[in-house]
């Protein structure tokens, strides 16, 4: 299964690309209507948040009333802070439900506004991001939500800025242009990397060098083996003794000492986190924009320490 995290910020046109990805064949999960249902009538979500923030934050139907508690999130980082640890546990349970429906060649679209911000892009297999400037984005909330611009920049202030964004974007997707610009390149990404990549990990295959699929524009490549360390960190489970991630441009190469290089968990957890086994202690990666080579080093290694 591949599991893809997609996110931007709010304005971006993420919604417009999830549903594009829906169109060509993938399965999406969207975050946001996964928190809204948790939050339902007669639910324990529910009964937890007007415990929290009291009934003013109920409609007169007894059902949550979203401005209303917005406004209270928006302004106080704590009650956000207190919502989150409501409703987080909650939409992770749920999410992981639904995903474990699914069939095992799916290719599932995570949509999560606060993907960045959370912490969750070493899941993913890829992560891919809607962007689009601050005025662009305000233009947008206005026109089409009815957005105050203050409110709109207000919203903005308080999520992740595109530093941070394209830190952990394997794809960037640019939304300054036309809804055709934008489905085009969604068209192109799947049919040259998430299509292929699904396939590859169906197979468990290794991507080729002559698949390699260009970098997005404006990618900082410098970045591409924090990401791939940050991957196998999450794959591996444990601080590894000593582990070394090099760059050349193209390829990425690690060496992570580990307890027991052949242990088949491990292995396992990293064919299914996108690095399947091509030899007996070396994994490459999957996806046709990342090639990278794993090598496992047992506990007697010498030649591996520190990052480069």
């Amino acid at each position: 299964m591949l599991w893809i995290g997609l996110t931007g910020g709010i304005g971006s046109g993420k919604s417009t690309v999830s549903g594009r990805l829906a169109e060509l064949g993938a399965v999406v999960l969207d975050a946001d209507r996964i928190a809204r249902e948790v939050v339902e009538p007669d639910t324990p979500g529910l009964t937890r948040v007007v415990e929290r923030f009291g009934a003013g934050v109920l409609d007169d139907s007894g059902a949550l009333d979203r401005p209303a508690l917005g406004r209270i999130v928006f302004a106080d980082p704590a009650a956000r802070r207190d919502l989150e640890a409501i409703t987080h546990p909650l939409v992770r349970e749920r999410t992981a439900a639904l995903r474990n429906q699914l069939p095992d060649d799916s290719i599932v679209v995570h949509d999560v506004p606060l993907l960045v911000e959370l912490g969750y892009a070493p899941a993913y297999h890829l992560v891919v991001l809607v962007g689009a400037s601050e005025e662009t984005r305000v233009e947008r909330l206005v026109r089409t939500r009815g957005m105050d611009p203050e409110e709109a920049r207000s919203r903005m202030g308080t999520q992740a800025d595109d530093a941070a964004r394209r830190a952990v974007a394997d794809v960037w997707l640019d939304n300054e242009g036309s809804p055709a610009d934008l489905q085009a390149q969604v068209d192109q990404l799947y049919a040259e990397r998430l299509a292929p990549l699904g396939a590859n990990l169906g197979r468990r295959r290794a991507a080729r060098v002559e698949d390699l699929v260009p970098p997005t524009p404006g990618e900082d490549l410098a970045t591409r083996a924090d990401r791939v360390a940050g991957r196998l960190a999450h794959l591996v489970g444990e601080q590894p003794a000593a582990s070394r991630h090099t760059f050349d441009g193209t390829f990425v190469r690690s060496e992570i000492q580990v307890p027991d290089p052949c242990d088949p968990a491990l292995r396992r957890r990293l064919r299914r986190g996108g690095f399947p086994a091509v030899g007996e202690h070396e994994h490459a990666a999957a996806d046709p924009g990342r090639l990278a080579m794993v090598v496992l080093h047992g506990p007697d290694a010498r030649s591996v320490g520190g990052s480069a």
